[in-house]
């Protein structure tokens, strides 16, 4: 994706410490082909088995076709998020791509099963919160979450998410379409 450093995101009070690290077109091509070791060598972290599974799957081939037709939203996309100092994967977080001609970037962020109700997911929420305000091009931030997912839902609160609409997802079905100013 890019050539950055993993980035670290500090922990205030009630936020877990974690770093994110770039997956690259070569990493995701790996976990598409079953192939952890090699993937996780080019991500320089041990990835899981979390990271094959079906709907990850999908997030890979999905970003691997964005990257080739837009290599420059590479720093915009999915990055496996990190525990420190335990340096385990926990999930992955990222946008669905570079801000859009209206400045709206849309979160988008997965924890894996074992580190679920521990605090990751807000701390990977606010992490991406943080990035899209220091970005001058990003004027809002969006979420879109099914109404059943009652977990996702108690994440955002106190973000100050409103929600603007819904939407029908083949993947997903229906999701409400949430957004901040950013």
């Amino acid at each position: 994706m890019t050539d950055e450093p993993a980035r670290r995101s500090p922990a205030p009070t009630g936020l877990r410490s974690v770093r994110s690290v770039d997956l690259t077109s070569t990493a995701m091509t790996a976990l598409l082909d079953d192939d952890l070791t090699r993937a996780s060598a080019e991500a320089g972290v041990e990835l899981t088995d979390y990271f094959l599974t079906d709907r990850a799957k999908w997030v890979w081939r999905y970003r691997v076709d964005q990257l080739a037709s837009d290599p420059g939203s590479a720093g915009w996309l999915t990055r496996a998020v990190v525990a420190e100092p335990e340096g385990v994967a926990v999930g992955y977080a990222g946008f669905h791509g570079p801000p859009d001609e209206t400045g709206m970037v849309e979160i988008g962020y997965s924890v894996a099963p074992g580190f679920r109700r521990q605090g990751y997911a807000r701390t990977m929420l606010t992490g991406l919160m943080r990035r899209a305000a220091a970005e001058s091009a990003v004027t809002t931030a969006r979420v879109t979450i099914s109404p059943e997912n009652t977990a996702s839902l108690a994440t955002i609160s106190g973000f100050g998410f409103v929600e603007v609409g819904e939407q029908w997802d083949e993947v997903d079905g229906l999701e409400l379409i949430l957004e901040v100013p950013v």
